[in-house]
């Protein structure tokens, strides 16, 4: 198995843990203030695992449009995130999740020029249908949450793609950087008008929070760095089992019997994905055209 499946295998693993978490520190706080401090905590991976690269040369940048493009889409989809995670089912905020890795396998295919076989062309369909088993539109009632949801998985499709152009090329510093500052300057002004001051208990989930989040991000920069995108981004279903485990034992929320089969169906079809990828193939940086991510 490559090295890069291996470690968004790790990643996608971590940030389960960090959504957790998000979930238990409940929705007493608001969602900008929750963003600013776990991105406060984010950047601590960063600091400490840092080689060679200066923060002072973060600003020097080849793709500027591109690397601000990204922070903004991550802001629109760590905020949209958070707020589904505390006001909807666990379960429903990975199913809707799951388009993501849909979209950005579309879109690899015609901004980067990544090769698909109608197989796994099929493969993305059923995956959708998976998804729709779960959510059921017009069967069910759809709360504000869940129409954040589809607009984060949007947002984070859209960073995937960008990332995967500009992580062979910028520095690792600047990708994160970047970003933080946006977050900081963003959610920071937004949450100024309705300031909450977090429990100690709450402290420690956020600390948490963002410790689990940037060490996820810094190995999800190194898998894009090796693997084609259509080959990540479906392991971003393996956080399915995650979801049902964590959603069933510590919030109590049990998916019924067709939402597991629709999980099932998107589990399968994503791991398929991967497994016929040709991940031997490497992406040729000089092919491009654009994205965001987490």
């Amino acid at each position: 198995m490559p090295v890069g499946v291996i470690l968004a295998f790790a990643a996608y693993a971590i940030f389960c843990v960090s959504d957790a978490l998000i979930k238990a520190i409940g929705s007493g706080i608001s969602v900008f203030e929750l963003a600013f401090f776990t991105t406060a905590f984010a950047v601590v991976p960063a600091i400490i695992s840092n080689r060679g690269e200066r923060w002072r040369h973060a600003l020097r940048v080849r793709h500027p449009f591109l690397i601000q493009l990204r922070a903004l889409c991550a802001i629109a989809s760590t905020a949209c995130v958070m707020y589904a995670f505390t006001h909807i089912p666990f379960a429903d905020v990975y199913a809707i999740a799951f388009a993501s890795p849909i979209l950005i396998t579309v879109l690899s295919v015609f901004f980067l020029k990544e090769h698909m076989t109608p197989t796994r062309w099929a493969m993305l369909a059923l995956g959708f249908l998976g998804v729709l088993l779960v959510i059921r539109p017009g069967f069910r009632t759809l709360e504000f949450g869940h129409v954040l949801m589809m607009a984060a998985a949007l947002s984070s499709a859209v960073a995937a793609i960008i990332l995967r152009h500009i992580a062979p090329i910028e520095q690792r510093i600047s990708i994160i950087a970047i970003t933080t500052l946006y977050s900081l300057a963003f959610n920071g002004a937004m949450m100024l008008h309705e300031f909450t001051a977090p429990t100690a208990h709450q402290w420690l989930m956020i600390g948490l929070v963002g410790l689990f989040g940037g060490t996820g991000q810094l190995i999800i920069i190194a898998a894009t760095k090796i693997t084609p995108a259509s080959v990540v981004a479906p392991i971003q279903y393996s956080q399915l089992i995650w979801a049902i485990l964590f959603g069933a034992v510590l919030y109590a929320e049990y998916p019924d019997r067709l939402a597991i089969i629709g999980l099932l169906i998107v589990l399968a079809t994503g791991m398929t994905n991967v497994i016929n990828g040709k991940t031997r193939a490497r992406w040729k940086a000089r092919v491009f055209s654009y994205r965001l991510g987490q």
